[in-house]
């Protein structure tokens, strides 16, 4: 521990010189692996690596084209890309210029994206391709500050008559013109670095928010040099890792991860592509990743969906190895918790070892045969999901952290790690719990306030730098954290009873394996209810065998045996419930809940007013006539 102190209060001002430390570490070890089309344009991709020298040469030539087209310390330079490696290669860049990223997500509109350009006062945009270019083309009247766009695929990108002059150019040419700027001056990018100051603005992050508009988070320079030297403190990484990157880098739990990979020095495999997570675990083999709890549950699902598919007896055989898998995770962990070493009966442990032959292995080939272990965030992760992953031999490390505390403020410590809880603070972190249960935290991981909202940062960060993460939680006496709500979720029925609907919601997820999404309601209400979003492909596969074969989507949800299908998981859900928790009446949505629609955030977080807004005709239905229910 105090070797973690040492390191942590030793840190230097920034990830930039974090970043030329690595390069001078080890300059020819593999940094960065990355996607591109095969040679024949068909087949799947090639994977081209970077080392960590080559990623500097390419670094520090951006960092150089933006000081030469005007960027300044602190000056807003904004990202509106998926997620691949010349995101990062230019967030780093904005770095090592003294810049400052503002990240946008590529799907907000171009109402959305203006604001926030407008909002931060970003003065250069790099924009992934002519769609994103598009969309501050159609806003550019609202952006006057603007100075430049830099477009990193220029394929379809057509000159526009309204452009003012040298308004969009390539990555390209801006690499090339920062190699000629380090030509005339080959200090300028070096300075830059060691002028940078510890409290100096690094990244403006707006929160993609449930409600209103997004707030732009200001995390500093050492924000990210703690989060860098902190996540090196917790072991759970070596050098030997290969981290497999897809989450969107435009949120603070993606972005974090850069800052602990150039700390550390092991190998990053990028590539944001959702539809090609399947395909890319086998070829990258990672020994480490994170995601969210959605990703977990569709894989869940699905392997649950094809042992369906397979008949009878191949159902019965998943299910059996499902509840071996629980039992010999909570088996395990408790004995870890009470003796140092993980075991478990040895009955249990001859029924797992026939399980992993027929269920287990398949599933960890499927992520790549090599996985150490995968930290899930952003949202909670239903325990009966966990525990089965984590008896399959998939160990899934729940953290928690928010935008305002730079992501990471908790993990659970490997080996020792207890499903259900979020883990323990990392080193530098404090953590209390208020009276009313919200918690609290504070540490070099927080921010400086919000962008230009003096009062809102008053309202949750108080003057000696506890922040109100406005979640309720729980600590134990050993000090790990579990989150049961978030504040402004908890319900009150009229009865004047509390319900967290969080908790019931993954209570169901883990019961239901055809649930997409679902929303709890009973706010000032005389009982709960339910928007129940099913997933489709999971329900059209159990359609078939059950003489609903070739009916479409919204077919198969209209037909009785859905309803009878759905209520026998509610029933099994509310025998396991307090009388005023249980589900009464639920209503399947006609479609699933999605980003594009405003129903999640670009992190799928449940956007409930918005949800409830779009769905309150099925609402009221559920409640009508309810004085006399």
């Amino acid at each position: 521990m105090s070797d973690t102190k040492t390191l942590i209060e030793n840190r230097p001002p920034s990830v930039a010189t974090l970043f030329g430390e690595r390069v001078a570490a080890t300059p020819d070890a593999e940094a960065f692996r990355y996607p591109v089309p095969s040679a024949t344009g068909q087949g799947p991709d090639d994977w081209k690596s970077l080392s960590w020298a080559g990623t500097a040469e390419r670094v520090y030539a951006i960092a150089a084209g933006l000081i030469a087209i005007g960027v300044a310390a602190e000056d807003r330079v904004a990202l509106l890309s998926a997620t691949r490696i010349e995101w990062i290669l230019a967030d780093l860049g904005v770095m090592c210029a003294g810049g400052a990223t503002t990240t946008v997500y590529p799907s907000t509109n171009a109402e959305e994206s203006a604001y926030i350009l407008s909002d931060s006062g970003s003065r250069v945009l790099i924009a992934e391709d002519a769609s994103q270019l598009a969309k501050v083309r159609e806003r550019r009247a609202e952006l006057p500050e603007l100075a430049h766009v830099v477009v990193i695929d220029a394929e379809g990108v057509t000159e526009d008559p309204a452009d003012p002059d040298g308004w969009v150019l390539t990555l390209a040419e801006l690499e090339q013109r920062g190699a000629q700027y380090q030509e005339s001056h080959p200090e300028a990018v070096k300075e830059r670095v060691g002028a940078i100051t510890r409290d100096q603005l690094a990244t403006l992050i707006y929160t993609s928010g449930t409600t209103g508009r997004p707030k732009g988070v200001r995390l500093a320079h050492d924000n990210w040099s703690y989060m860098a030297k902190a996540i090196a403190g917790t072991g759970l990484l070596s050098k030997e890792d290969i981290q497999y990157l897809w989450l969107p880098l435009a949120h603070v739990f993606g972005k974090v991860l850069t800052s602990g990979h150039i700390e550390v020095g092991h190998v990053t495999a990028v590539d944001g592509r959702i539809d090609k997570i399947i395909e890319n675990l086998p070829v990258v083999q990672p020994t480490y990743m994170a995601a969210v709890p959605r990703i977990f549950e569709k894989v869940y699902n699905g392997v649950a969906a094809k042992a369906r598919a397979g008949g009878p007896a191949k159902y019965k055989i998943f299910r059996w190895a499902a509840d071996v898998a629980r039992e010999y995770a909570k088996a395990s962990q408790d004995s870890f918790r009470r003796t140092g070493v993980a075991s478990a009966p040895f009955a249990l442990r001859a029924k797992h070892k026939v399980a992993d032959t027929l269920v287990y292995a398949k599933l960890r080939d499927a992520f790549g045969g090599r996985l150490r272990a995968a930290v899930s965030g952003s949202a909670a992760l239903s325990p009966e999901i966990g525990y089965f992953f984590s008896g399959a031999g998939i160990h899934i490390l729940e953290g928690y952290g928010l935008t305002e505390s730079s992501a990471a403020s908790f993990v659970n410590p490997g080996e020792a790690y207890r499903t259900g809880t979020v883990g323990k603070p990392l080193p530098g972190t404090e953590v209390r719990i208020a009276e009313d249960g919200e918690v609290l935290l504070r540490g070099p991981g927080i921010m400086a306030g919000y962008h230009g909202l003096p009062k809102e940062t008053a309202e949750v960060l108080e003057s000696d730098g506890w922040l109100h993460t406005g979640d309720i939680g729980e600590l134990s006496p050993d000090g790990y954290l579990r989150i049961t709500d978030r504040k402004k979720d908890l319900i009150k029925t009229s009865g004047g009873k509390y319900i967290a609907p969080t908790e019931v919601e993954i209570q169901f997820k883990a019961i239901c394996p055809f649930v997409s999404n679902i929303l709890v309601i009973g706010a000032d209400r005389n009982f709960c209810t339910a928007l129940i979003a099913l997933d489709e492909p999971t329900l059209l596969g159990w359609a078939k065998e059950h003489g609903l074969e070739g009916r479409s989507y919204a077919e198969v949800l209209a037909a009785p045996a859905t309803s009878e299908l759905v209520q026998g998981y509610v029933d099994r859900l509310n025998g396991g419930l307090q009388r005023w928790q249980t589900i009464k009446k639920f209503r399947l949505l006609p479609r699933d809940l999605d980003v594009e629609h405003g129903d999640l955030t670009p992190s799928l977080k449940l956007k409930r007013p918005a949800v409830e807004r779009q769905f309150t005709h099925l609402i009221e239905e559920m409640y009508a006539g309810s004085r006399e229910a």
